[in-house]
């Protein structure tokens, strides 16, 4: 068992995980930027540290001040949470090497991971389904990828094999416009991530963005905990999940599934991980997996009850998964609404302070938050500020309980995207279920 983990994050999934590590008896060290202080889990964890100005580049990406705080701490390990440092294989790499245990998968996984050609080239091998696709990077022989393109299928889509956030992508609808959109791609993908590499798949025009979450324990076992949908984006970022995915025949829900767990036994994966996929006419295609715990994560800890934290930290401490897949149910229907500091038309950021705060209760009902009365939000970092998680027997009555709750939030002094969600939940398309991932953008659009 671990004895002190020291949290390199911020906001509400590090008091998350504080609070994890609080029920299983691990002392915590809280690292914060100077505009974080106040931020609620450096006020209840142990210990507490500041690594640097509020710049995210000087504080909670700075590696040299984490494992110097983590040395000064005595801490055993280093949970990095989600973004941030989180997918850093290099970061990984290097709390190994000074002697600490990073809490996920090794940083060979992580490399592994981040490269999509590679993880694609993994995955078909477990026999998940991919996009098709030019299965590898594309070349300098324009003959072989005009060639390729058109065995695929317009439209297609180039994608930067380092790319990520809805960076590095392009589609191209006709054989005209392919070369130039490759040139316009690779160079933004070299300046962006470093690597020009990029590969072509199918594009889908009307897919769904399902994920089936997995935990696998570095001794050879791993299991899966179902599938969420996260189809409602804005600018590929997730503004609503489900779990578990409506409208997906169980046959096909459970084939994918162990097609995923048997990707993680494959390659011996430590941790928590997400294999995303777009979901189209019945067929599963896989995009990316998640090396990390994910932000709508209590969507399904709510159906199954398995608390993906807990095991992260035991698995962490060299414990081996502590249930089967056959000790895994799926309960009812959770549904995740995220909290912005923004705009809900403009959806510009509205930092400041936050003069009352009033979480909603009641049966089936979770706040995931960091947020208190008075408590400033800063300016510096991405403006999540509490995740809302409704849960019941089916997923109309989860939603009745989602719009409920939401009527009963309040958070004054700053604007919110509540007035989005409170419409988003009553939203007549999306009260059916199945949705496509363009869906919110377009409902958005006719506003």
């Amino acid at each position: 068992m671990l004895e002190k983990v020291l949290i390199a994050n911020r906001g509400e999934i590090a008091l998350r995980v504080l609070r994890a590590c609080k029920e299983l008896g691990i002392k915590t060290v809280a690292v914060h930027s100077t505009a974080d202080k106040d931020l609620m889990h450096v006020r209840l964890s142990d210990e507490s540290v500041c690594i640097g100005p509020p710049s995210p580049t000087d504080s909670y990406l700075n590696t040299p001040a984490i494992i110097s705080a983590m040395e000064v701490t005595d801490a055993d390990a280093v949970h990095p949470g989600y973004g941030f440092l989180s997918e850093n294989a290099d970061f990984a790499e290097q709390v190994e090497n000074s002697g600490f245990v990073f809490i996920g998968p090794t940083s060979e996984t992580i490399r592994l991971m981040g490269d999509k050609v590679s993880a694609i080239s993994v995955m078909r091998k477990a026999g998940v389904p991919t996009v098709p696709g030019s299965n590898g990077p594309i070349n300098d022989d324009k003959e072989r990828t005009l060639s390729l393109a058109r065995e695929i299928g317009y439209p297609v889509i180039i994608k930067a094999s380092a790319g990520g956030g809805g960076r590095g992508m392009r589609v191209v609808h006709n054989e005209a416009a392919l070369l130039k959109a490759i040139y316009v791609t690779q160079s933004e993908a070299k300046a962006f991530f470093g690597s020009g590499v990029v590969y072509l798949e199918k594009f889908l025009e009307n897919p769904r963005h399902v994920e089936i979450q997995v935990i696998g324990d570095g001794h050879g076992n791993a299991i899966h905990l179902g599938d969420r949908d996260c189809s409602l984006q804005r600018r590929h970022q997730k503004v609503l999940e489900e779990a578990p995915a409506p409208g997906i025949p169980d046959a096909i829900r459970e084939e994918v599934a162990q097609t995923c767990v048997q990707a993680c036994k494959n390659m011996n994966y430590r941790g928590a991980g997400t294999l995303e996929f777009l979901y189209e006419d019945e067929g599963f295609y896989f995009i990316e997996m998640n090396t990390r715990v994910q932000v709508e994560h209590p969507v399904t800890e709510m159906v199954t009850g398995v608390d993906i934290v807990k095991e992260q930290l035991l698995i962490a401490g060299g414990e081996k998964l502590s249930i089967s897949q056959s000790d895994v149910k799926i309960r009812g229907h959770a549904f995740e609404c995220r909290i912005n500091a923004e705009d809900p038309v403009t959806f510009l950021p509205s930092p400041g302070k936050v003069n009352l705060f009033h979480a909603p209760g009641g049966n089936g009902v979770r706040v995931d938050s960091h947020l208190y009365s008075g408590y400033s939000v800063p300016p510096y970092y991405d403006s999540l500020i509490a995740k809302l998680i409704c849960h019941a027997d089916t997923r109309d009555q989860a939603l009745v309980r989602m719009q409920i709750a939401l009527d009963e939030m309040l958070i004054d002094g700053i604007r919110s995207n509540i007035p989005l969600q409170r419409d988003l939940v009553r939203d007549a398309e999306f009260q059916k279920g199945c949705v496509n991932i363009h869906y919110l953008e377009k409902k958005l659009g006719s506003l």
